[in-house]
């Protein structure tokens, strides 16, 4: 405990962190499965109410009880990701130009700490740096990327999302996104393999299984498709050079979001009203140095 809130640092959670394996989940078999997304990225794709935002919530509560992260998000509906919105540096809903906004801060925050990075002779970031790991979550990329606003705000929304998923990761920014519409213009190939974990939840074809977990794997026997209807919550999931799993997403109610989600905000901010919002270029960029 710290005796003074407003200039010492304050602890979050029950001692998790961005860089330990977060449950996600158990396989066919009912053991436990994890990842690590420090230093990857996360793709959900699948048809509406199998599971996507199940795991973004699995996710945001690790991120948001860890003592080492920040979360961003970006909601089109609003209310998947709502209730964690006092736990957020940013919570972004329905507006393309909020949502380019944080992308460009995302951006520059990025590129100042590769420019650290460079500075100490180093690679990508680790825990001793006390930097934070800043997860960015989206539900539903459709939205920003082909819904709202005009052509070439959705076409910068594409490229600003690829460049963050692309270079992220080794500077601490991984990425959640989830679609329900897997299909080649929302997630091109050159988007989905950047993203080291795709989870397919239950798809309507085995083209868009594939779309979500890459070519081939439909015709090799793992596809979404046989995945019942009623099954809600179970996909395949594949690590980057692995195979599918087929996993069991953990759920979490909206009362226990509720609760977790207070809790969480209740020991991340002590502080006034006015000093809540942080700004993340300058924050950031300031711990960096």
């Amino acid at each position: 405990m710290t005796t003074n809130a407003e200039t010492a640092p304050v602890p979050v959670g029950p001692g998790l962190s961005m860089f330990d394996p977060i449950f996600v989940g158990i396989d066919e078999f009912g053991h436990p499965v994890y990842i690590t997304l420090a230093y990857r990225n996360l793709l959900a794709g699948g048809e509406p109410g199998g599971g996507k935002s199940g795991l973004l919530n699995t996710i945001a509560a690790h991120a948001a009880l860890s003592v080492d992260s920040r979360l961003v998000l970006l909601d089109g509906k609003l209310v998947e990701l709502g209730q964690w919105e006092d736990c957020a540096d940013a919570f972004i809903g329905p507006d393309i130009t909020a949502a380019l906004d944080i992308l460009r801060r995302l951006q520059l925050v990025m590129n100042n700490r590769y420019a650290w990075l460079r500075a100490h002779g180093r690679r990508k970031v680790t825990p001793a740096d006390g930097l934070s790991v800043i997860t960015v979550l989206v539900d539903e990329i459709a939205y920003y990327s082909a819904t709202v606003g005009t052509k070439q705000e959705q076409e910068e929304f594409v490229a600003l999302l690829r460049d963050l998923v692309a270079r992220g990761r080794a500077a601490g920014i991984p990425v959640v996104a989830a679609t329900q519409r897997p299909s080649f213009d929302i997630i091109p190939t050159s988007l989905r393999d950047l993203f080291g974990y795709r989870a397919a939840f239950r798809c309507t074809t085995p083209n868009t299984s594939n779309i979500v977990l890459g070519h081939g794997w439909a015709e090799q026997g793992y596809t979404a498709t046989d995945i019942a209807p009623t099954n809600q919550g179970a996909a395949y999931l594949i690590a980057e050079g692995g195979t599918p799993k087929r996993i069991k997403v953990a759920y979490l109610t909206d009362t226990q979001i509720a609760g977790i989600a207070d809790y969480a905000a209740w020991i991340r901010r002590p502080r006034p009203l006015p000093t809540l919002i942080p700004d993340l270029t300058r924050a950031d960029f300031e711990v960096a140095a």
